[in-house]
């Protein structure tokens, strides 16, 4: 399977769910998550099933000003 993470193709070893594709990953917290532009909740991860061709972004807040 081929998904897109911040626009970057990725071949994930062994996810079905968004939450086994974080858990592989492991994102520096805190972070959100949009999967094909839509902001899929923490609580919805686990239930979240990937697909080829997802787009998915992990975004993490910036501070400045």
């Amino acid at each position: 399977m081929n998904i897109f993470i911040n626009g970057n193709e990725y071949q994930p070893e062994q996810a079905d769910s968004l939450a086994e594709l974080l858990a592989e990953r492991q994102p520096k917290t805190p972070y959100a998550v949009a999967l094909n532009g839509n902001f899929v909740s923490r609580g919805a991860y686990a239930n979240t099933p990937l697909k080829d061709g997802d787009c998915i972004e992990i975004l993490t807040p910036v501070q400045g000003g």
